[in-house]
């Protein structure tokens, strides 16, 4: 009696049983049998996608996803599935309409939710309406809880702070969030467990463990554990499978340079870099943007579009696909202005797309690893003996490494005192960068100045609102009226910058010093005291303060920060002879020389370019200055 052949249910079904005890060969064998007897088999096809996603084979796997849908659209773990395949490719946008049809065919799967809330990101309410769903339908989801605090962080660090502690509660190995929580703490300026978080913060970074990179720098960590823990998220976040470099077929004798950002709209990068653009040699230099941020339809976007030779929307490209796009382009040299911030690609961050890659601007500090070359500092920020802490080599440039915008509005007329709730006579001091960079013993010592010059306000920047309510209580613990702190919030760039002219004396933050913030202070002609640290990002106002010709200006010690500031407050005639000095060196001083600027960074882009065209490797470049 000869049996009957297995049917194509009984296969999958045998196939399914040897998938769920781990004998992935078995199961992608029995598939096969299925897909060559019954080629438009869904089931076989779907099973057969998801061995080969487990397997990594992503471009098979979604050509099978794809076959799949044609044959069945309702099938919601292919579009999730499929989603998933392009989100880790880069193809953001494709992910994001995927996860979309995922979630509507199966609204019970908290998977999907959370997929599309990651990627909405950029739009936050609709990111925390997807995310809470996730933590809902499954509340024992630490990834949920932590997108969730993703989500959050911008608008509500408070809430994001809890939600990122049950994402580490529930699942330890997600050490991110534990530094995400600590980071949102600061956000609102909650001290409670400051010197318990910075200690863990250190102790996961000696064990080798995953912590925030930038979050190492607003802690004041030192710069050798600084390096490891950009190394460890590198390693274990970023690092892809090299793509190989095509042969360039160079049809331009200019360098072609690449800018790449999220950034190119109303943000402080764009408020930098844009003249950089304008002033760069068209002779020597074709410069082109490639964004992969959102775009706001703002001026500072449109500026940039024609400050550039070639404005590239890289949004929905993965990373194959951007090594096309840059190949195609010729691009000689990329710069990166994101580094380890939020919205900045990662998985480009790890790819060879250009001979020469430079990280510049957005983060300051190393990535730790990968094909990145050089990194661009100052003398200041970043000494040759500071080499050891940086993966890339140090492209050191004369005066500051910080690009400065000729081009920013100079708000003119009285400072309007009583529309930011400041009283009409009276010192006022301001510390206008975010909360996030206060520490309890940096505020301490601004409320000892405030104790110590008794008509004294203080002007603070708090644009979610979350840390005025700790700010002010810690004032009456150390016994000043809360009401002599001030507190302003986000406003267009113009507005902002007119703040300054109520401003007497700028007090810097510290570990984390101010970067943009002074550069702004300085063009407002409002001198700024600051105290130079270790790392980069303590040592970013002492540069500023150098290239307009205020050494003077910066401390080295927390005793003689204090003590400056305070000598300054007493002193109206010195802080005039400061405010004048700014006035009269802003159309000559370094720091807003953008041509000259431009001239020192192109010097360095051309020597990178001769070392890589004679077979060179990097090596710490000191540029000279211009003639």
């Amino acid at each position: 009696m000869t049996l009957p052949a297995p049917s194509p249910t009984d296969l999958l079904r045998t196939a399914m049983a040897a998938y769920r005890r781990g004998s992935m060969a078995e199961a992608e064998h029995l598939c096969s049998d299925i897909l060559r007897a019954w080629p438009d088999h869904v089931g076989g096809l779907f099973l057969l996608a998801a061995l080969r996603m487990a397997a990594g084979d992503d471009d098979r796997a979604s050509r099978l996803f794809q076959n799949a849908l044609a044959l069945d659209p309702t099938i919601a773990d292919a579009h999730g599935n499929l989603a998933t395949i392009r989100q880790r490719q880069g193809r953001l946008v494709e992910a994001a309409r995927l996860f979309h049809r995922a979630a509507r065919l199966a609204p019970d799967n908290p998977d999907w939710h959370i997929g599309l809330g990651m990627l909405g990101l950029d739009n936050p309410t609709m990111a925390t309406r997807q995310l809470r769903m996730a933590a809902a339908l499954s509340p024992a989801s630490a990834t949920a809880w932590r997108g969730l605090g993703l989500a959050l962080r911008a608008g509500n660090p408070v809430a994001a702070a809890r939600a990122f502690d049950r994402a580490f509660r529930l699942d330890p190995s997600l050490e991110l969030a534990a530094s995400e929580a600590f980071a949102c703490r600061l956000q609102a300026a909650d001290w409670r467990h400051y010197r318990r978080d910075r200690q863990t913060l250190e102790q996961h970074i000696d064990q080798d463990g995953t912590v925030l990179p930038l979050l190492t720098q607003i802690a004041g960590i030192d710069p050798a554990r600084q390096r490891r823990a950009a190394e460890a998220v590198c390693r274990r976040q970023v690092a892809q499978a090299p793509l190989p470099l095509p042969p360039r077929h160079r049809t331009d004798s200019r360098l072609t340079v690449a800018y790449l950002s999220a950034d190119f709209h109303e943000h402080a990068t764009a408020y930098l870099i844009t003249g950089l653009f304008e002033q760069h040699d068209r002779r020597s230099f074709r410069i082109l943007a490639g964004c992969y941020g959102p775009d706001d339809g703002s001026p500072a976007r449109q500026r940039i579009r024609h400050a550039v030779d070639g404005f590239h929307v890289l949004r929905d490209l993965d990373a194959r696909q951007a090594a096309d796009w840059a190949t195609a382009q010729g691009v000689d040299i990329l710069v990166d202005l994101k580094g380890y911030t939020a919205g900045g690609r990662l998985d480009l961050l790890s790819r060879r797309l250009a001979p020469v890659q430079v990280a510049y601007l957005g983060y300051p500090g190393t990535l730790g690893a990968g094909p990145m070359d050089y990194l661009i500092g100052d003398p200041v920020v970043t000494p040759p003996a500071d080499q050891p802490f940086y993966h890339e080599r140090l492209a050191i440039l004369p005066g500051c490494y910080q690009v400065n915008d000729r081009a920013r509005p100079l708000p003119l007329g009285p400072p309007d005192r009583v529309g930011m709730g400041l009283p009409t006579e009276g010192f006022v001091f301001g510390a206008l960068n975010g909360p996030q960079k206060i520490t309890p013993d940096h505020f301490a010592c601004w409320m000892r100045l405030l104790r110590a010059v008794p008509a004294a306000h203080l002007l603070l920047y708090d644009p979610q609102g979350a840390a005025r309510s700790n700010l002010r209580a810690a004032a009456t613990v150390a016994g000043i009226d809360s009401a002599r702190l001030v507190f302003v919030g986000g406003v267009p760039l113009e507005q902002h910058l007119a703040r300054y002219r109520a401003i007497d004396l700028c007090l810097d933050s510290f570990p984390y010093t101010g970067h943009t913030t002074t550069s702004d202070a300085l063009w407002m002609g409002v001198p700024v005291v600051t105290r130079q640290g270790e790392g980069f990002a303590a040592r970013v106002a002492a540069s500023l303060l150098h290239a307009v010709g205020l050494p003077e200006l910066v401390t080295h010690h927390a005793v003689g920060y204090e003590a400056l500031a305070l000598s300054l407050a007493h002193d109206r005639a010195r802080i005039a002879a400061l405010k004048a000095h700014l006035e009269r060196v802003r159309g000559t001083a370094l720091l807003f020389d953008t041509p000259i600027f431009t001239r020192h960074l192109e010097r360095a882009y051309t020597l990178m370019w001769q070392r890589h065209m004679s077979g060179l490797p990097p090596q710490t470049l000191i540029v000279p200055p211009q003639d």
